[in-house]
């Protein structure tokens, strides 16, 4: 009879774990002294850049024979996640590399990755993504930024709204029209570079949350871009930006994981310590219940998560038939709802503490909302849903 060593279904492994721990202590000691100053400044992470840079986790998921770690999905959504866990701002440095860089892997030429994911990897570069426009949101087939043939170049010219990490990024991948009659079959996809003539940037959003990520509009002025900087065939921008977003809201549901970690755990250490009537509230079945739930719905949604992004992970290797549009949309929406709905309740136990700025847990329940709302509103995730279902 098999062992329970034997028995690996639903777990993870021992690698990712290792992972885990190490992330985990590389968070706690040099990304976590600073998230509450970076978010009260509104100021870009710099001191977690360079820990992530540092240790090869800014861009985990560039292949390896590009320079990268080439790590699969799973243990991206775990960087994530444990970066998340102590400061969500500092967490979209390795998202948004997968998200903005991800096109290239997925469409771009032989060429172009290795010119592009090598400094990726180094850390030489980051890497955004620009698909929102002022009048194209959820509807981002209705873009109006064009891309107009010019010889071997292409002359890009519009705005991008929302591009998070936006000025700090040396890359864009940027979505344009090049045939305004075919809708989203005339959308292509370029890469665009930040010294580009032409390319300038808003000023930063003022926004709830993740302070520290800079939030800008991108403008494209007459930018011209070499027509091999075009990331697919003509016309096929669209299906690659989907087809990356497929992917990579995963690592959004990773990053809701975290941010709903962090309060849990901050929640209970603060109930075992605080006393009211006479002995801790921990106590007391009122608290208990909502620890309770809490804990319920982040492992419902770490495990949903996990397996959205073991399909993912799968489809990356040629396989097919994982319904993978349906559960990274799934993963996305069930891990952000629920983790707002943990870090209010975490605030609620902490009472008035819990509204201050002297306490992490307002500044993870600000974080969270965003989880909510990019890549895709959780209304636009169960369309995706109910259209995709298994």
């Amino acid at each position: 009879m098999a062992g329970a060593a034997d028995f690996d279904l639903y777990r993870t492994s021992e690698e990712h774990e290792m992972l885990r721990d190490s992330v985990r202590s590389l968070a706690e000691a040099k990304i976590a002294p600073y998230a509450a100053e970076v978010d009260e400044e509104a100021r870009f992470p710099q001191e977690a850049l360079t820990a992530l840079t540092a240790n090869d986790l800014h861009a985990v998921h560039v292949p390896e024979s590009y320079g990268g770690a080439g790590a699969d999905a799973l243990a991206t959504c775990i960087v994530i996640e444990e970066v998340a866990r102590v400061c969500c701002s500092s967490s979209l440095i390795p998202a948004v590399n997968k998200l903005g860089s991800l096109p290239v892997i997925l469409s771009g030429s032989e060429d172009l990755k290795k010119k592009y994911l090598a400094p990726l990897a180094k850390g030489d570069a980051m890497f955004s993504y620009c698909l929102s426009e002022p009048d194209a949101g959820s509807d981002a087939g209705g873009m109006k930024t064009r891309a107009v043939r010019d010889g071997d170049s292409y002359v890009l010219n519009g705005v991008k709204r929302w591009i998070t990490n936006a000025g700090v990024s040396e890359y864009y991948t940027v979505m344009a029209v090049t045939d305004p009659d075919a809708r989203t079959k005339g959308i292509s996809a370029f890469v665009v570079e930040k010294g580009d003539e032409g390319v300038s940037f808003g000023a930063p959003e003022k926004k709830l949350g993740i302070k520290g990520s800079p939030t800008r509009e991108v403008y494209l002025d007459n930018v011209r871009v070499p027509a091999d900087r075009m990331i697919g065939a003509e016309g096929s921008g669209f299906a690659t930006a989907m087809k990356t977003l497929d992917h990579t809201r995963i690592t959004i549901a990773a990053q809701a994981l975290g941010v709903a970690q962090g309060a849990l755990d901050y929640a209970k250490g603060y109930v075992r310590e605080r006393k009211q009537f006479g002995k801790p509230i921990g106590d007391f079945q009122g608290v208990q219940f909502m620890l309770a739930d809490m804990a319920m719905k982040l492992e419902a949604a770490r495990q949903l998560t996990y397996a959205a992004a073991a399909r993912s992970e799968r489809v990356s290797l040629g396989a097919s038939g994982e319904d993978l549009t349906f559960f990274g949309a799934a993963a996305k929406c069930y891990a952000s709802d629920a983790a707002m709905e943990i870090t209010t309740d975490a605030v609620q136990l902490l009472g008035g503490y819990g509204y201050t700025r002297d306490y992490p847990l307002e500044r993870m329940m600000r974080d969270a909302k965003i989880t909510q709302i990019y890549e895709g509103t959780n209304q636009v995730q169960r369309i995706v849903m109910a259209r995709n279902l298994p």
